[in-house]
């Protein structure tokens, strides 16, 4: 990489205790990328496995930036934009694999329009498999459309049909973050992610904004790579529970309408006060106490 010429794409990975699937991601973009000027940029939120000595040791050309404090993906993404010098930003998973060089295609797709804010590839199981990256605008609609849509796939006489709704360039509403290809100078005028989601719906709302601003979001199946899918939630999944549920309740709060925003609370009242009847379970009880105190935050 010529470091003196402009930066083309700025790759952004942000790492937390994500040793076991590191080497490969990484491996993958030295292997595969090959345009004149990109950069790799990992940000580490303050992991306590052998992440920041294993990029270190093995992987020079990385521009490595430690956290003090794991708070987030967002904010963990927005530090490394300030660092990127990209005309163009391609947000990473750790957890992902890359099998080609798709960064042209992706750079020809965001040139040819103007109008074009964000590109999601298409993203591949392990075995292959397609896996569902694109929902519709989140709402008590969209959501639902959304969880249809998973619930269908998991029907193998219609997985062909749906991979069939996935076999060309499309506008989509929502593009979701494992990778996310997006112009730099809009991801800086809009502030870069909401920092008050710590992980879930952070890129559906900044693919909200983008759309309020009048851009297009597109999927294209033309370009793909793995993405092993939910490695760093596995480690805790029942923080994430919660905190699905915390961002869930502050995305609506943001962009959907009073009713709606009633309606979600009345939903999940009923749902896990049933689940702390029956269970017992604390978690249960947490996300009641959410539905009080979740605040919408100046952004």
């Amino acid at each position: 990489m010529n470091q003196q010429q402009p930066i083309s794409v700025s790759i952004i990975l942000v790492n937390y205790n994500g040793a076991e699937v590191l080497p490969d991601c990484l491996n993958s973009i030295e292997k595969f990328i090959d345009i004149p000027n990109y950069e790799i940029i990992v940000v580490d939120n303050a992991s306590s496995d052998s992440s920041v000595e294993l990029i270190a040791e093995n992987f020079p050309k990385v521009n490595l930036f430690k956290q003090a404090k794991n708070r987030g993906f967002g904010v963990g993404n927005n530090a490394g934009a300030k660092f990127a010098r990209g005309e163009f930003l391609f947000l990473l998973n750790t957890d992902t694999v890359l099998t080609s060089n798709i960064l042209p295609h992706l750079i020809e797709l965001m040139q040819a329009d103007p109008k074009v804010a964000i590109i999601g590839p298409k993203l591949l199981n392990p075995d292959g498999s397609l896996q569902i990256s694109v929902s519709p605008a989140l709402g008590i609609k969209g959501e639902y459309q959304a969880r249809k849509m998973h619930q269908s796939y998991l029907n193998i006489s219609q997985q062909n049909l749906i991979e069939q709704k996935f076999k060309e360039i499309q506008e989509v509403d929502i593009i979701v973050g494992a990778a996310f290809f997006i112009r730099s100078s809009l991801f800086y005028k809009l502030g870069g992610f909401d920092e008050n989601f710590f992980m879930y719906f952070e890129e559906s709302d900044l693919c909200q904004r983008v759309q309020y601003q009048g851009y297009k979001i597109i999927y294209t199946p033309h370009v793909s790579l793995i993405h092993l899918q939910g490695h760093s939630i596995e480690k805790s999944a029942n923080t994430m529970a919660i905190e699905y549920r915390r961002s869930q309740i502050y995305y609506y709060q943001k962009h959907r309408p009073d009713w709606e925003q009633i309606l979600l609370r009345v939903y999940l009242f009923y749902k896990f006060l049933g689940e702390f009847i029956t269970t017992a379970n604390p978690n249960s009880l947490k996300i009641i106490i959410l539905l009080f105190t979740v605040k919408k935050s100046a952004v």
